[in-house]
This record gives C-alpha cells, sequence and structure tokens, in this order.
C-alpha cells in the first residue's frame, strides 16, 4: 500500500511563484481512494493537540491499528508525551548534521515507537533563521528520501500549528495531502479565532476545486461553557470529543503519563474518539465573520458591544494640529 501524497520536490520554486500570482485551479479534483486515512490536526499552539494526539494515536493502537504520528510544529512537542517527556530527534537537524558527517539519514535515526504507534518531528529551524514553513516542506521532501509512499499505515497523524496563513502549515489543505482535518479548540475565543480561520482555509481551497473538509472538532479543557460547543454548530462541523477540565488529566499529561488506554480509567472516552475520528466525513465548513465569532461569547467579557470611535486629523496631529484657512469660495448671491 502507498500514501496517496504529493511530490513536493519542486514545491521552493513553486510556491515562489505562486507568491506573485493568483491561486489557480491546480487542486486534484478526485476522491481519495487509498486506505490510508491521512488526517491533519490543527489548533492554537498550547491548545492540547499534542496531549490529544499522542493519547488518541495510543488508543488507536490498541484497537490494533498501524499509526504513525508525525509532529508538524517546529516546537518538535508532538511526540514529547508519548516518549515520556524525552526529546525526539527531528528530522531536519538529523538530516543537516547527517549531511555535514557525509551520511545518509535512516528511519531508525529519526522514527521511534511505543505501545504500537510509530511517531517522529519534522522539527524547523533555528530561532530567528529561517521561515517554519518552509522547514515543513523540507521535512516532507526528506520523508520521501525515506520512502513516505511505500509505507503501510492506517492512520497517518499529522500535529499542524494553526498558523494556516502560513503556505508551509497550510500544506496539507491547499495541496489535498489529507483527506480531512480535525480541529482542536477549547472554550476560549483565541482557539475558536484559530478554528475558525482553518475553516477559512478549507472552504477557500473546496472553492478552487479542493478534497479537505473538516470532520470535527475536539473540545479539550471543557468547562461546561459552552462556546466551543456552539461554534461547531454555528459552523457545521460535529464535535468527536469533549476532554473535561479535569485535575487527573492534568496531573497525568504533566507527568507525561498516557491516559488513552482501555487500562485506565479515561480509556472509553479516547476510544469513542477514535472510532468518530475514523468515521467522520470530511465536511464543508460555513466559517464565521469576526463579529459572528464574538457573537458567541458574553459582550461583557470579550468587548464585544463596543462602539468604533473615528479618529480625526487634529487627533493624530496633537500639539502640532492647527486650523487650516479654508479654501472654499462662498457666493452669496448665487
Amino acid at each position: 500500500m502507498t500514501l496517496d501524497i504529493p511530490n513536493l520536490k519542486d514545491f521552493d520554486q513553486r510556491l515562489r511563484d505562486e507568491a506573485h500570482q493568483e491561486p489557480t485551479l491546480e487542486v486534484p479534483q478526485g476522491e481519495p481512494t487509498k486506505k490510508t486515512q491521512i488526517i491533519a490536526i490543527y489548533g492554537k499552539g498550547g491548545i492540547g493537540k499534542s496531549f490529544t494526539l499522542a493519547n488518541l494515536s495510543h488508543m488507536m493502537a490498541e484497537m490494533g491499528k498501524r499509526v504513525l504520528l508525525i509532529g508538524c510544529d517546529p516546537k518538535s512537542d508532538t511526540t514529547s508525551l508519548l516518549f515520556g517527556g524525552k526529546a525526539c530527534p527531528t528530522i531536519i537537524e538529523t538530516s543537516t548534521r547527517k549531511k555535514l558527517a557525509g551520511e545518509e539519514v535512516k528511519i531508525g535515526d529519526v522514527c521511534f515507537k511505543r505501545g504500537g504507534v510509530f511517531a517522529m518531528e519534522l522539527g524547523g529551524p533555528e530561532v530567528g533563521r529561517g521561515c517554519g514553513g518552509r522547514g515543513i516542506i523540507h521535512g516532507f521532501e526528506l520523508l520521501e528520501k525515506l520512502g513516505f509512499h511505500d509505507w503501510d499505515f492506517d492512520y497517518v497523524l499529522l500535529d499542524f500549528l494553526g498558523d494556516v496563513v502560513c503556505g508551509g502549515f497550510g500544506l496539507p489543505i491547499a495541496r489535498d495531502m489529507a483527506q480531512k482535518v480535525i480541529l482542536v479548540g477549547s472554550n476560549d475565543l483565541q482557539s475558536l479565532y484559530v478554528a475558525n480561520n482553518v475553516c477559512s482555509a478549507v472552504e477557500y481551497f473546496r472553492k478552487l476545486g479542493g478534497n479537505v473538509g473538516v470532520a470535527g472538532l475536539v473540545i479539550n479543557k471543557d468547562d461546561g461553557s459552552g462556546e466551543a460547543a456552539a461554534f461547531a454548530k454555528a459552523v457545521n462541523i460535529p464535535v468527536l470529543a469533549s476532554i473535561p477540565a479535569d485535575d487527573d488529566l492534568r496531573r497525568k499529561s504533566a507527568n507525561y503519563q498516557i491516559v488513552g488506554t482501555a487500562a485506565g480509567p479515561w480509556g472509553a472516552l479516547f476510544a469513542e474518539l477514535a472510532e468518530n475520528v475514523a468515521g467522520a466525513p470530511p465536511l464543508r465548513p460555513k466559517p464565521l465573520s469576526q463579529d459572528g465569532l464574538l457573537d458567541l461569547f458574553d459582550a461583557e467579557t470579550t468587548g464585544a458591544d463596543f462602539v468604533l470611535e473615528p479618529a480625526s486629523d487634529a487627533d493624530m496631529r496633537g500639539k502640532n494640529a492647527v486650523v487650516k484657512a479654508s479654501l472654499e469660495v462662498v457666493y452669496d448671491n448665487a
């Protein structure tokens, strides 16, 4: 079995060319036909994507599925919970080191496993020294060289930062690399703002003929206030799971303990999530406007009822403001 991933070798020049022109109808039109489900997970930084994915992938493996988890965030923290807090050597970092030594990167250098889950981190450039999105593209180019197309998995889970305004982070949506997207959010405005941006990106590329859809929302640290559920209803996607704001979960996550296992009290929750993720169809969302998003929250909390007061030229000039003589001509006897 092969993975339904397009060739990325020419992406560098193609992205440069695309920066100077409007997008065209070049997104593949056919429906996904491969057995492997490639799912891109998006969410605001710190919202709990790594926690959700580590436990989801572990539960899927317990259920007999072959799962590959790929961290596509420059922070490279996707696999930290899965590996007990131990940092996983990234593909980009390892490739650079091996290249300097005149050696080839091997699977065992970058891919590790636990509980039946295979996992790796793409990584990114050093702080302030490169584009994170370009790092993602370079990482997938290296995966191709390692034989990505020939790997045999039931699920490939891609953990992406929610900043889809960057072409690299929006890659799975723009190029039909994934069949569907899953959002991770909470009952707060910022995480739902990011989720709404991802919905906007999906809708944009669907209009260009793309096939990627949103399978649903995972509500993490759910306090029961309902804003995230209201968002899912408003954009026409299902809630795949609500993970409660629970002290036991918080402590275990902080201690790098896997809770997505049938041997623990949270196993049923993650088993249901695994079933929902597997069966959820890729839907076409209806993204909200900024005002529509604010309307999900109490106006006293967000300031949604604030009225904008326009500034004047005199306001901007301050003490430098002077009254200018009018050049208007008035004809009294017109």
